[in-house]
């Protein structure tokens, strides 16, 4: 994967992940109220880590390869 293609993968999974660490740090801190922050990211990173790889990537891809991958090279003529 070229760097441009990797600039843009990044773009995107920044704001398709934003959102869900946002969300599940509202969730997660009344319950972990007075939790050492190594145990909340004990919690935390499991479920961030099975949230990206099964939901945020495979959306990623499927709706927003053309754009990943760039523009197609024009063949020669």
């Amino acid at each position: 994967m070229s760097l441009p293609a990797r600039l843009r993968m990044m773009l995107l999974m920044t704001l398709a992940v934003y959102p869900v660490v946002t969300l599940y740090l509202y969730a997660l801190t009344p319950l972990t109220a007075g939790w050492d922050i190594w145990q909340r990211s004990l919690i935390l990173v499991p479920m961030m880590t099975g949230t990206i790889v099964l939901a945020v990537v495979p959306l990623i891809t499927r709706h927003f390869g053309a754009f990943i991958a760039g523009p197609k090279p024009s063949p020669a003529a």
